[in-house]
């Protein structure tokens, strides 16, 4: 049987999480444009800790963020200019500057960067959008994960002890 020493905050955090649904994403708000509430943009303020591709905007139905800064954990979703290739360079460049450090990264059709930064771990998910620039989906949470403890008794594939 797995138990997960973790679970009354799994529960917790699932509860926060409902709440938060119902109010909406926190900390996001729109600025107006220079043409007018009809192009209000998102300001990027909010997230310091990573750089952004100019032309960049936040997809408000698809993002949920939870605390700020350079605490901040969630999904950030934008929508860039530039074609696939161009933002997974961008992204690439830029991280190491903002004190992130490469785990892995793979460039296919929906390329993915995933990296590090102090106790929080961003996977970036990059895919080119139907007529022109890409869609960044950006995940960041705690690098703690739940750590699962084995069940009692020998181990998947280990040999059985005989009895003496």
């Amino acid at each position: 049987m797995l138990k997960f020493p973790g679970a009354p905050s799994a529960a917790v955090l699932a509860a926060c999480v409902a709440v938060a649904a119902c109010t909406g994403p926190v900390g996001i708000a729109p600025t107006t444009g220079a043409s007018g509430p009809s192009e209000a943009r998102v300001s990027f303020a909010r997230f310091p800790d990573l750089p952004m591709p100019s032309e960049a905007e936040i997809n408000l139905d698809r993002t949920l963020i939870f605390g700020g800064n350079d605490t901040w954990i969630g999904r950030l979703v934008i929508n860039a200019s530039g074609d696939p290739n161009e933002i997974f360079d961008f992204f690439k460049q830029k991280l190491g500057g903002y004190g992130w450090q490469e785990i892995t990264s793979v460039r296919s059709a929906v390329s993915v960067l995933t990296y590090t930064r102090q106790e929080r771990v961003a996977t970036i998910q990059i895919q080119g959008r139907t007529l022109r620039g890409s869609e960044v989906t950006i995940t960041v949470s705690p690098r703690r994960g739940i750590q699962v403890t084995p069940a009692a008794g020998p181990a998947a594939g280990a040999p059985a002890r005989e009895p003496k």
